[in-house]
Order: structure tokens, then sequence, then C-alpha cells
């Protein structure tokens, strides 16, 4: 099958959303944009039956209607639209795996009343073997395509105890599309006992944020070499990883958070930062599942 990126729709602005910013980034990549929408009532596609009768007609309009805006918006695009009577959930899994990144809508903490962004999303990104983006409505790219460079910037966040190629590598390539610079942030709270009652330890301190620029520099090298026209910074915040990378969030176009596949049986499916940055971030959120 050729590369494509694939966007759920459930016919909700948060997935419309998802579809502008999708038809962007297929079309910035030079890749097909696939339209899934998956509901387990989908009646059998008639072999001869007026369009009154027509079972499906409600979940073809929603493909349809996005379909034709799409294509106004991104003219050479190549988009097919993807009815599947199936579980979205499962649907959608299936779909991941074979797609360069999929893309969904979300409300963070607002309620939940669509069931991509309820039952759906966050268990898709958990579960997901390949990249999922997910959108809320009224975001930066969410109207007519801009300019490149004119959307802020990607920004990564980086634990730094252990390998971080798949999130470099999908950051770097974002930003090369966008033409826009990368900002790589690593957070690291000061233990306690560097505390006092006048503040922290400056000793304790500056070997912390020295040994994380080392280790920070050290695995932006080789993809700083890959990717030359990418305008680099890094950012050290001596904080707790959550909180500096959802402060490195404010203003960006794009933040990038790892998910690790092989968690602990009884460990949350997702960790700490890409929580936060789902339920916290404004811009999309790609989440890239790694080892």
């Amino acid at each position: 099958m050729e590369p494509v990126v694939t966007v759920g729709l459930d016919g909700s602005p948060e997935s419309l959303a998802a579809a502008r910013w999708a038809a962007d980034e297929a079309a910035r990549r030079q890749l097909t944009l696939r339209l899934l929408h998956a509901w387990p009532l989908l009646a059998p596609e008639p072999a001869h039956a007026p369009a009154e009768m027509d079972q499906n007609y409600w979940a073809k309009r929603i493909v349809h209607n996005a379909k034709a805006e799409l294509q106004a918006r991104q003219p050479g695009l190549t988009i097919v639209g993807n009815l599947v009577a199936e579980d979205a959930q499962e649907a959608l899994l299936k779909a991941a795996a074979e797609s360069e990144m999929t893309v969904l809508g979300s409300r963070g903490l607002e309620s939940v009343e669509s069931y991509f962004l309820g039952d759906i999303s966050m268990p898709v990104v958990a579960r997901a073997e390949r990249p999922v983006v997910l959108v809320r409505a009224g975001t930066r790219d969410d109207g007519p395509p801009s300019a490149p460079g004119a959307s802020g910037g990607v920004v990564v966040a980086l634990k730094l105890h252990g390998p971080c190629d798949d999130l470099l590598a999908f950051s770097f390539a974002a930003a090369a599309a966008r033409g826009v610079p990368l900002r790589a942030v690593h957070g690291r709270s000061v233990p306690l006992h560097a505390h006092a009652p006048w503040g922290t330890d400056h000793d304790v301190t500056e070997k912390m944020t020295q040994e994380a620029q080392k280790l920070l520099s050290d695995a932006l090298r080789p993809w700083h070499e890959k990717f030359p026209s990418v305008e680099v910074a890094d950012s050290i915040g001596l904080e707790s990883p959550t909180k500096a990378v959802v402060r490195a969030a404010e203003g960006a176009g794009l933040l990038v958070v790892g998910r690790r596949m092989h968690r602990p049986a009884l460990a949350p499916p997702l960790g700490a930062v890409a929580t936060a940055a789902i339920h916290h971030a404004r811009c999309p959120v790609a989440v890239i599942p790694h080892d």
C-alpha cells in the first residue's frame, strides 16, 4: 500500500480540525490522505437502491463534505474516502499500522461527547505502533494553509534515559517540511537534598545542567547533520518534565512526545509527560511510540 496519512472522521469540529491539519501535513510530505469513518452499523452497500433509501447516507455525507473542503484547500492532494463497518477503535488501529501517521481530534480536558475523542482516541494513542497526532479545534493550523515558516516551531520532549531516535527523526522531518525551527526540551527535577532554606545548591544544579546539556547535545548532533537546514535550539529546565514540556509548548506549532511501547503490566499506558501534553498543550501533539 502506498504511504498515507489517515484521519479519523466523525463529523465533530475536532475531527474536522484534525482533517485540515492532516491534509496540510500530507501535502507537505507528498502523501495520500485517507479519510476514515468507521461505524459498526454501516449497512452493506446495495447493488441498486435510490439515494433516499441509502442507510449509509449520513456516513457518506461526513466523508464527502470533508473531502470537498480539503480538496479545495489542497487542490493537488490525493484524497481517498474510506467507510468501514467496524468498531472505530479497531478500525483506527488497523489503519494506524499501515499509515505514516494517524490524526485524530482532541478536546484536552474538556467534556467529551464524540466517540473518536472519548472511548476511541486515547486507546488508539496508547496502542498504535506508529505516530498518532491529536489536534484541537481552533489550533494555529485550523484555518487556510499558511506559507512555509508562518506557523510556530516544532518542540520535542526528550527524557535522555535511552534511545530517542524515533522522536528525533519525526521531529526533524516535521520541522524541515514546515521550514521552522526545532526546539528540544528536557526537564529534570532538582533532588530534595539540593534544596536549602535560602534556595537551591548552585553546585548541584550546575552539575545537573551540564550533564543534561551534554546528553542533549550528543543526541541532537547526528540529526542536525542529517537536517542541516533545520535551526535547532535546546532547553534544559530544572523542574518537573511535565511542567517544562507544557511550558515549552506555548506558542508552538507542534509538540512531539514519546510513548514507550513496552511498559510494566500495572503501569498506565501513557507516561506523565505524554498525558500532560495531550491534556494541556494547545497545539497539535504527536505521540511517537518507541522501545
